[in-house]
């Protein structure tokens, strides 16, 4: 490490900390030659996690483009940046502890599709009709039909839910008959 004023190498850290992102450390730097301070990044290295595309290509898996796709999926929706980018960051945390350098990309969408109904469904919806490449909307009706069922089983194993109003008691009475 050499000081930007004077090309010095003797230099002392005067503060350090974890940087915003936490995924570096910000160092506070003071050259002890001719006083000039300045601050440096410093991040871990990782090695490249290679992501295998259905037509066999391979390109390094970006964060960033994971984020974007979550984004456009949400759009207009209410759903924080703050749970899109948590999502993206857990799907990239959870590739890079199965320690291996190549993933397929259908493992990322699975991943991500897993989630994103517990975040909006409309999103999820959205994603999925992007993801699967839907092509008719038969194949739409399909994936509704299974979000609905997979929310009846969750309502089912939650609680009770009271009827609203008078006439759907007496709808449901006459169907309990």
């Amino acid at each position: 490490m050499q000081c930007p004023n004077c090309g010095s190498t003797n230099l002392k850290v005067i503060d350090s900390r974890p940087a915003e992102n936490n995924r570096s450390i910000r160092r506070r730097r003071e050259c002890l030659d001719c006083g000039a301070r300045f601050t440096t990044f410093e991040r871990i290295e990782r090695t490249p996690l290679l992501v295998v595309k259905r037509d066999g290509t391979r390109e390094e898996f970006s964060h960033e483009k994971v984020l974007r796709g979550l984004i456009r999926s949400a759009e207009k929706r209410p759903v924080s940046a703050d749970q899109l980018e948590k999502l993206a960051q857990d799907v990239e945390s959870e590739l890079r502890s199965r320690s291996q350098n190549e993933v397929p990309a259908s493992e990322i969408g699975e991943l991500l599709m897993a989630a994103l109904p517990d975040i909006d469904e409309v999103a999820y919806i959205r994603y999925a009709s992007v993801y699967r490449r839907f092509e008719d909307p038969t194949v739409f009706l399909r994936e509704i039909e299974r979000l609905r069922g997979r929310n009846a089983q969750n309502d089912h194993d939650d609680q009770f839910h009271p009827v609203d109003n008078a006439d759907d008691a007496k709808d449901l009475d006459e169907d309990i008959d």
